[in-house]
């Protein structure tokens, strides 16, 4: 049964509405009866206590403000009344203990993925032609038309119109009610039949506004990134498009691979180089279509569970996202790390507030100090420029109640689940280690889920509460609804419906196991993930600047 309201931890003095709660309402948390003073909005909050000016607040256990004005229990929690506060934190761990989840129900499961000779195993097969500089991208608007409809790669929306089938029958000259008999539409599973190579899932064209200009770093991090892309374990090699004068040099690139090692197979085109501009588009089509050849080769078969790299990403997220959604992703992801899977947590904005945890999450004193440093440098950029943390919340959060950031933070960080912290990662660098990684990325859900495939993620999930078409060229993005209403209002861009957490129908344990379930189904091919489906390959480098 659907309750009315909830504390989410015992030290809470904030209670959530999890409906729309009307003046007068008595409610009871603890054999403690409050009389709600006003209408307390659904997803929003209610003081338990009578708040004096400056008195802490505290949700999931932790500080997420400070009263502004006195506040009467039963009142709510507004923009108006609380102003962000987020608790201090050091680089010394305290002791920590995990104890593992129940896996009986996954072990020795597997998925059905692209075992590549380095190991690891995709969850798709890929072919990338990626420029180094912004000035290619329309030499790669050239290349997709020529190849990717022909190939049987379009994906726009749930089918597809061959208009070359009335041209046809136009040239033969058939009558007008032939040409309207026609049939033209195919559906994606339709075009996935007649593709040339049955075993490539696609062709990835990583267009980007970089590469030249800015600073030298950018460039560099640019390389780091796609190097990241080209060895992430969905992809089976590379095209790559130089100018030849811009910053991020194929040397640079080059560099960038043999760092983490990659022997993927991949081409490189300088045009400043070629005879001409069709010379060197020739070309490019014909290396590409040689690529494809070679991927066409590689078929699914069995991988152990232990080989999912699961990105944990969320977005436009609501007052419900850290009761439903974020906490069952998060236990997903301890039942991963538990079958020795290595998911990724990311987003260093919105872990304000619940630094400490991480840092006592860690099992190195070298990674917490590396996470408490990370940490302090993003935060004194954001204050630099004038925008601290605090301006985290964006107005769609706000409107759903998550007011501070704070709050917004310990309800995001519940992604991460409660297993111990295996390795910290700055920006571009590669998962290594099974068990729970922190990325350092930006707030931004597109930056920060580019950044997760760029450091190995063969499969995302991303949590929302408002609602989000986001996806990547690479690895597939499960989106996941916070509440019932979005997944009913947005259920073509939608994968999974945590709203049944709010309901009762689904504990965060049951809830948790049924997102594990659908993983293994996408990573086997089995079924595609909207964003698939619908063709969003979101893909924007971070320059490491301020981004919230």
């Amino acid at each position: 049964m659907q309750k009315s309201y909830v504390q989410i931890d015992p030290k809470d003095n904030i209670i959530v509405a999890i409906t729309n709660l009307e003046k007068g309402t008595i409610v009871t948390i603890a054999d403690q009866e409050v009389t709600l003073i006003e209408h307390i909005k659904q997803k929003h909050k209610f003081a338990l206590v009578n708040f004096n000016l400056g008195d802490d607040i505290f949700m999931y256990g932790v500080l997420i403000g400070k009263a502004m004005t006195k506040i009467a229990a039963g009142g709510a929690i507004t923009i108006e009344n609380v102003k962000h506060a987020s608790a201090e934190f050091n680089e010394t761990k305290v002791a920590f203990n995990w104890q593992a989840p129940d896996v009986s129900k996954f072990e020795n499961r597997t998925f059905n993925g692209y075992h590549r000779e380095d190991g690891k195993v995709g969850t798709a097969n890929y072919w990338l032609v990626i420029p180094l500089t912004f000035c290619e991208n329309r030499n790669l608007d050239v290349i997709e038309a020529a190849l990717s409809e022909k190939l049987g790669y379009q994906t726009i929306k749930d089918f597809s119109v061959d208009t070359d089938a009335l041209i046809q029958q136009y040239k033969l000259g058939s009558s007008r009610d032939k040409i309207l008999s026609t049939p033209i539409i195919a559906t994606h599973e339709e075009m996935a039949k007649n593709r040339v190579f049955p075993n490539v899932d696609g062709i990835k064209f990583l267009k980007h506004d970089g590469g030249c200009g800015g600073i030298r770093q950018d460039s560099e991090t640019l390389c780091k990134l796609l190097a990241g892309y080209i060895a992430n374990p969905n992809v089976a090699g590379a095209t790559i498009l130089s100018l030849g004068c811009q910053n991020a040099q194929i040397a640079m690139l080059q560099n960038a691979l043999n760092a983490i090692d990659s022997d993927k197979p991949v081409h490189y085109l300088e045009q400043q180089h070629s005879l001409s501009e069709r010379h060197f588009i020739e070309e490019a089509v014909k290396v590409t279509f040689l690529g494809l050849i070679d991927a066409n080769e590689i078929f699914r078969k069995p991988a152990p569970l232990n080989k999912l790299v699961l990105g944990l990403e969320c977005g436009g997220s609501d007052g419900f996202s850290g009761i439903s959604a974020n906490p069952a992703l998060g236990y997903a992801s301890d039942l991963l790390v538990a079958l020795g899977g290595s998911p990724v947590l990311s987003e260093f904005p919105e872990l304000n507030g619940v630094e400490q945890e991480m840092i006592n999450r860690c099992m190195t004193d070298e990674d917490s100090k590396k996470f408490y440093n990370l940490m302090r440098a993003y935060s004194a950029a954001a204050v630099a420029v004038g925008s601290g943390f605090e301006n985290n919340p964006s107005p769609g959060n706000i409107k759903d109640g998550l007011i501070t950031d704070a709050m917004k933070s310990a309800g995001a960080a519940k992604k991460g689940g409660t297993s111990p912290i295996v390795e910290v990662l700055d920006y571009t660098e590669q998962v290594t280690k099974p068990g729970l990684n922190l990325l350092c990325t930006p707030g931004n859900d597109v930056e920060s889920t580019t950044g997760l495939v760029g450091s190995g993620c063969n499969v995302v999930v991303f949590t929302t509460g408002l609602g989000t078409p986001t996806g990547n060229p690479v690895s597939p993005v499960l989106k996941m609804s916070s509440n019932t209403a979005l997944y009913e209002r947005m259920n073509d861009i939608i994968d999974i419906n945590a709203g049944t957490v709010i309901s009762g129908e689904d504990s965060i344990e049951t809830m948790g196991e049924k997102i594990l379930e659908h993983i293994i189904q996408v990573a086997s091919g089995t079924i595609a993930s909207k964003a698939v489906a619908h063709g969003n390959n979101d893909f924007i480098p971070w320059k490491r600047g301020v981004s919230l």
